[in-house]
């Protein structure tokens, strides 16, 4: 175990044993208090009520916009000429400072804009976008105006676009001529018209923002209307009230994978998620009033959502975001981020720490990071060696900055911000996600249905419903039912507790893979690639990765008679690419002459994994010879 070296370790700590203390004592009390970091219209009555498990409620009675907390107060207060965003672009020749109190402007002038179109509370906006200011505000009008948005990563193709915009029954899209990705221009448009041209039936307006003047300008199709999104806000009145919603009122849909080809729609609610991830940002990531705080995930991952845009906002913070990949222009432009805007506090991936080692010391070396004290991973495992380089180069011990230390986070989509970590001031076992949070409850239990005992595996369940906890499953509330049992909320994740209460998580127990923290369903890779006229089945399994955590390897078996590609995994893989997107294109694709299955015919990848690995077989008791 490694002892923190941070400068206020011990009053972190305290601060740490005091909530958890408190929360144990009583839940309900504990969330009760942390929601007056919310801006209330109408107090709430009960903090929680849990008569209609597994569908809780939190806050009732209570009324709010979560916009008024995150944006309305900074801007009409002291806090009104602050940073409260520094965007970068790729190349980081392009700088754009907003304050509270400009993008409070933007906001409304975005939200008048939607209620001009005669968006409604409680309809869904799919945003289809680069990451952007224009994204994010898009985002905060949604919420100002009671609306639901949905954002899909600016990197899924037109298939997977098209069943979110569908399940989502979205009435309008945001979308934006292109985006960048290691110096190309992506186009989006493109893709946002081919899925919109697959159906999306539900969609009465598209909305096109023209990064550049010289752009197509959008065009009607006779079945829904086209708009330029600039000249739409130039007509736009400049004030647009909120609309206060009930504290259980959505704020946003968010598509992950899960064990079946259909995208999961996870539900976040305005106060509730709001309240949870508030009080982590003040907390684990201790973020200061005058510091900076800099998250280098997407608005597509519910990272980028929780800490690019509510949680910073809510604490009145200031933050950095960049558009593009952390490898372009040079493998060092993530230092020069530090170095150059001073950033503070960091939150970014175990892939990002792995890639920053491949290419050695020399390049943190070459760079001032003294102002970097906090550095927080999560996604998947922070493997040791990346963690003791990351400490010893980056943030740490032996770093130019005597006072930094880094903190191993875990959460999902689901869980809205961190619910097992090693929080500032405490002591780390690198490898280890870390302990329970305040106010979440964690148990392991084992194939005998009882709770682990130290040391061994089993599957991580989450015991009782808190405030950010999702909702449930968009337009499918029996698929979050099944999520829970007499243990609580099945999170799919497998993990161990050590003799410390240190929860290492190793993997999943479900079908879901994690590329460089992003969940990829077996299922929708699968999908993809029976949907390809040679194939006749298809398997998806995850394999270790040193970089990303998992990589996607294929098995394909053929249509009868079809010829064998020369190259299947550059066939395929671009198959699965056009179909899904990169983030989901197999890294081999191999094929075999039949798949193995149970006698009820599901497939058994545990199998092919294991024979991948070379790791014992197993119970083949219900293969199907």
């Amino acid at each position: 175990m490694i002892q923190p070296i941070a400068k206020n370790a011990a009053a972190l700590l305290a601060g740490h044993q005091r909530d958890a203390a408190s929360a144990a004592r009583d839940p309900d009390a504990f969330w009760a208090a942390e929601a007056r970091a919310l801006q209330w219209e109408t107090p709430f009555t009960k903090a929680f009520d849990g008569s209609r498990a597994p569908f809780f409620r939190w806050f009732e009675g209570g009324k709010l916009n979560l916009v008024a907390s995150a944006v309305d107060r900074h801007a009409d207060g002291p806090r009104g000429d602050k940073a409260a965003f520094i965007w970068l672009s790729e190349d980081m020749k392009s700088r754009e400072v907003v304050t509270y109190r400009q993008l409070k402007s933007r906001v409304m002038r975005a939200a008048a804009a939607l209620r001009g179109l005669g968006v409604k509370k409680g309809e869904a906006v799919v945003l289809y976008l680069p990451l952007t200011l224009e994204a994010v505000v898009a985002m905060l009008a949604c919420a100002r105006i009671g609306a639901v948005h949905s954002v899909v990563y600016a990197g899924l193709a037109a298939t997977s676009l098209r069943a979110r915009i569908e399940d989502a029954r979205a009435v309008a899209v945001v979308t934006a001529d292109y985006t960048y990705r290691r110096g190309k221009q992506v186009s989006l448009s493109t893709i946002a018209d081919e899925a919109l041209e697959q159906g999306c039936q539900t969609v009465r307006d598209v909305l096109l923002w023209r990064r550049e003047p010289a752009s197509q300008r959008p065009r009607g199709d006779g079945v829904r209307e086209r708009h330029d999104w600039k000249e739409l806000l130039d007509r736009a009145p400049a004030e647009s009230p909120l609309e206060i919603v009930d504290a259980e009122h959505p704020l946003f849909i968010l598509y992950t994978s899960g064990t079946t080809g259909r995208p999961k729609g996870v539900l976040h609610v305005h106060a509730g998620y709001g309240v949870g991830v508030a009080y982590h940002q003040r907390t684990f990531f201790n973020v200061g009033e005058d510091e900076v705080f800099w998250c280098t995930s997407d608005i597509g991952w519910v990272v980028g959502h929780s800490y690019i845009v509510y949680a910073p906002l809510i604490a009145g913070i200031t933050t950095v975001f960049r558009e593009g990949s952390l490898d372009h222009p040079t493998t060092s432009v993530a230092y020069d981020l530090i170095q150059q805007e001073k950033v503070n506090v960091a939150f970014t991936a175990p892939t990002a720490v792995r890639f920053f080692m491949k290419f050695g010391d020399a390049p943190p070396l070459a760079h001032d990071l003294r102002s970097l004290r906090w550095l927080t991973v999560a996604g998947e495992p922070l493997n040791p060696e990346a963690w003791n380089w990351a400490h010893r180069l980056l943030c740490g011990a032996g770093t130019t900055n005597q006072w930094g230390d880094i903190g191993d986070n875990w959460w999902q989509t689901e869980t809205g911000g961190p619910c097992i970590a090693t929080p500032p001031g405490a002591p780390a076992k690198p490898g280890a996600a870390g302990v329970p949070l305040p106010g979440i409850g964690v148990k392991i239990v084992g194939l005998d249905g009882r709770e682990a005992p130290a040391g061994q595996a089993g599957a991580l369940y989450l015991t009782r419903p808190f405030p950010h906890l999702f909702r449930t499953v968009y337009g499918d509330d029996e698929r979050f039912r099944a999520a829970w049992d007499e243990h609580g909320y099945r999170t799919g994740d497998a993990a161990v507790r050590d003799s410390d209460g240190y929860i290492t998580v190793i993997g999943r127990t479900d079908d879901v893979i994690k590329v460089a923290g992003h969940r990829i369903g077996s299922a929708e890779v699968e999908s993809a690639l029976v949907a390809h006229p040679l194939v006749a089945e298809a398997a998806a399994i995850g394999i270790p990765d040193e970089l990303k955590g998992e990589r996607i390897v294929c098995f394909v078996t053929l249509r009868a008679g079809a010829q064998p590609p020369a190259d299947p995994t550059k066939l395929f893989g671009d198959h699965v690419r056009n179909t899904v997107g990169a983030i989901a294109a197999p890294s081999e694709v191999k094929m075999v002459a039949a798949l193995p299955k149970t006698r009820s015919g599901k497939i058994m990848r545990r199998l092919l994994r294991a024979r991948e690995l070379g790791q014992p077989e197993g119970d083949l008791s219900t293969l199907d010879a």
